[in-house]
């Protein structure tokens, strides 16, 4: 594993998930050292979302070879998932709507504390627990820039009635609980003003000034960011066939036919890209 005692590098070659209907995404190859704020651009149905889930161990590849932390892809899967925590990814891991943000952190905390702690910390009085919980939650909220007194009804406050960025901030917040070497995040800008864009990117831009790597799905990255795209590289041009060959292509052009093509192969990556998250959402 790496030695550095937070983030987690991320090394990836030749890359690739596949659905049961076609290629989620192919040939993605990265290069980003620990602490690097990663951002995934691509169209929509692209497999953003899929290299998101790949890289996290948490959906199995076809094709190429990553490492996550030191930790080989996809042979080491369940350790890759330890070190990794996931926000606001719809269908895998996502914001109750009906919960508060007192019964989100109260969840998550017990959840570290029964799955991701040691056996030696559950020996220990429940007093002293219950207050490395309180501080493990009110770290992950001042990282998350996360202050409960600034909503409606303060820790008692549901999801449904958070703002937007609020929400992203708690989905943060939830995964930093258990102190990740990747944090990932699923749709950061989506459905944000330009004003709220710049405000969730501080935020990333923070965490892993602080340490943590961030993988984050975006519609458009800032600069600063370490740019991976999932959008389909366009193939080579098919030779013209010689006149005297082939006369029949004088007749008339070729190019609705290549298009209708196009346009069919890119359905099945978005199919396949559909398939692969069906798949992670019931694993």
């Amino acid at each position: 594993m790496d030695s550095t005692p937070h983030g987690a590098a991320v090394k990836a070659q030749g890359l690739g998930v596949k659905g049961p209907r076609g290629w989620a995404f192919q040939d993605v190859d990265i290069t980003a050292e620990p602490g690097a704020l990663i951002a995934i651009e691509g169209p929509s149905g692209s497999g953003r979302t899929c290299l998101l889930l790949a890289l996290t161990g948490r959906m199995k590849t076809a094709a190429g070879k990553a490492r996550v932390g030191g930790l080989s892809l996809p042979k080491k899967k369940a350790a890759v998932r330890a070190v990794t925590a996931l926000a606001h990814v719809p269908g895998v891991a996502e914001l109750d709507p009906a919960f508060t943000v007192a019964e989100h952190l109260h969840e998550r905390a017990l959840l570290q504390r029964r799955f991701g702690s040691p056996v030696r910390a559950l020996l220990r009085p429940r007093r002293e627990r219950r207050a490395e919980a309180r501080g493990r939650i009110d770290a992950a909220l001042e990282a998350a820039g996360l202050d409960p007194e600034t909503l409606p009804k303060g820790v008692r406050t549901s999801v449904r009635d958070l703002e937007r960025l609020e929400a992203l901030r708690l989905s943060v917040a939830l995964a930093l609980i258990g102190a990740p070497r990747l944090l990932a995040v699923d749709d950061t800008d989506m459905k944000l003003s330009d004003e709220e864009r710049v405000q969730a990117w501080a935020l990333l831009r923070g965490l892993a000034a602080a340490g943590t790597t961030v993988l984050a799905v975006c519609s458009q990255a800032p600069e600063d960011a370490l740019v991976v795209s999932t959008a389909r590289r366009p193939e080579k041009p098919r030779p013209e066939p010689e006149a005297e060959t082939a006369p029949e292509a004088e007749a008339g052009p070729t190019a609705e036919p290549e298009s209708e093509a196009g346009t069919e192969k890119n359905i099945k990556n978005e199919e396949g890209a559909a398939d692969a998250l069906a798949e992670a959402g019931r694993a």
